[in-house]
């Protein structure tokens, strides 16, 4: 993998803080000219990622959040949002869609699905008590300039 940039964000898991993450990633992707839905489809799964953090890891606690991403010369977007927050105990059962651990709370259990609709692949790694690693890659298409 050849590294065009990379940035790191730490933040602490405040609901009001997932606009934050989600503007700051947005800025970073621009330096490779994403179109317009390519940079919504980033900015939705990182908000969904973020909002995972603070609604399950941290739950009537604040936390950690840290989100790194790197940009690849082959135009491929690398995003790890992690965690230090309760874990989970069943990763496959956790990416099921409708699937929730907050069940009353409005959640629909939908994060990991909406994730891997705007994602071209979502890993997730997880030790319960320890954290979770999101992690969301994304190829952003190469335009050829014609002026």
């Amino acid at each position: 993998m050849n590294l065009l940039n990379e940035m790191t964000l730490h933040f602490e898991s405040r609901s009001c803080n997932e606009g934050f993450a989600r503007a700051a990633v947005g800025a970073f992707v621009a330096q490779l000219d994403p179109t317009i839905g390519e940079m919504n489809d980033i900015r939705t799964a990182v908000s969904e990622a973020v909002t995972n953090c603070v609604v399950h890891a941290y739950r009537d606690t604040i936390g950690p959040i840290r989100i790194n991403v790197k940009l690849t010369a082959d135009h491929v977007v690398i995003i790890r949002i992690h965690d230090n927050g309760i874990g989970i105990e069943d990763v496959a059962q956790a990416m099921e869609p409708l699937y929730t651990t907050a069940p009353g709370e409005d959640r629909a259990g939908l994060g990991f699905a909406v994730m891997q609709s705007f994602a071209d692949s979502v890993t997730v790694r997880s030790k319960p008590h320890k954290g979770t690693t999101v992690t969301l890659r994304k190829a952003i298409a190469r335009r050829v300039n014609h002026g």
